[in-house]
């Protein structure tokens, strides 16, 4: 069975055992793919990459709520009658 690997680096589940900070460190950063019987069965994905996919996710996450408010209707006004009410308001709390 073929499997698309989804990294330019690839580690054996053994030498992953044998020492697993070499393997961290032979992915210069990136992801490296480890397999077992030569298909992949998970990544070893270093903190700092980690971070910045999570860091990813959040923002595509938040981008989705704004995309919902942004369909709520609106209502245009110019700034000059915003002037006009808050002056309005101000004299007539003093």
């Amino acid at each position: 069975m073929n499997n698309i690997i989804f990294s330019r680096f690839v580690s054996s589940i053994s030498e992953l055992k044998k020492n697993p900070m070499e393997v961290v460190n032979n992915g210069f950063g990136e992801a490296v793919a480890i397999l077992n019987r030569n298909n992949p069965a998970f990544y070893c994905v270093p903190a700092e990459l980690y971070e910045r996919m999570m860091d990813l996710i959040e923002d595509q996450e938040l981008l989705k709520l704004a995309e919902q408010v942004d369909t709520q209707k609106t209502v245009k006004v110019s700034i000059d009658d915003l002037r006009t009410r808050v002056r309005g308001k101000s004299a007539q709390e003093v």
